[in-house]
């Protein structure tokens, strides 16, 4: 599925199931919530944490895709097309970055 097709899913979702989109920084809150609960698995699992009985059964995949599904949720409501976005973001980075990362002596 592509971005745009994703986005799509994600509005039918919400006009399906969702009633309608939670306000912008409502969305913004739950985002910060979600990408949390991604830095406490990647933390205790692959960091130094010891991870604990409760976390060890946490998927990480579906936690991404909460993440995800709540920024698809916020570039709809704002009106963005994140797959355009997306795209000049990477030409972006491609160009600005290419050498730097290259020449970059501690990544050798």
């Amino acid at each position: 599925m592509d971005i745009k097709n994703a986005q799509k899913a994600v509005d039918n979702w919400i006009q399906e199931h969702g009633v309608r989109y939670f306000n912008e920084l409502t969305n913004m809150a739950q985002l910060t919530e979600e990408v949390g609960e991604v830095a406490r698995i990647i933390a205790r699992r692959y960091g130094e944490q010891s991870e604990k009985e409760t976390d060890k059964n946490k998927d990480l995949g579906e936690e991404l895709a909460d993440v995800i599904f709540v920024v698809l949720c916020l570039a709809n409501q704002t009106g963005v097309d994140l797959e355009e976005a997306f795209k000049k973001k990477l030409d972006l980075k491609t160009k600005r970055d290419h050498d730097r990362h290259h020449s970059n002596q501690k990544l050798k």
